[in-house]
């Protein structure tokens, strides 16, 4: 996957869940509650595109962050 494209999903992740008073752990704690294997530390790693989303992920993200597709992969308007 292109490097760019990848820190861009993770800076909107990044904002959405910071407009959310969301912490990286609350997500992360999120995320495990609903199955999915995730650390506080992946989470940060995604925010700066240094770790690959899976498309699970990407769809319980969305899911937890109550947000759509389109701000996580084009960013917040």
């Amino acid at each position: 996957m292109n490097r760019e494209i990848e820190k861009e999903i993770g800076n909107s992740i990044r904002k959405i869940r910071e407009t959310m008073g969301m912490t990286q752990e609350m997500l992360s704690t999120k995320l495990q509650l609903a199955g999915c294997d995730i650390t506080r530390s992946a989470v940060a790693k995604i925010e700066v595109g240094q770790r690959h989303l899976y498309p699970d992920e990407i769809i319980l993200i969305k899911e937890i962050l109550g947000t759509d597709f389109d701000s996580i992969f084009y960013g917040v308007k």
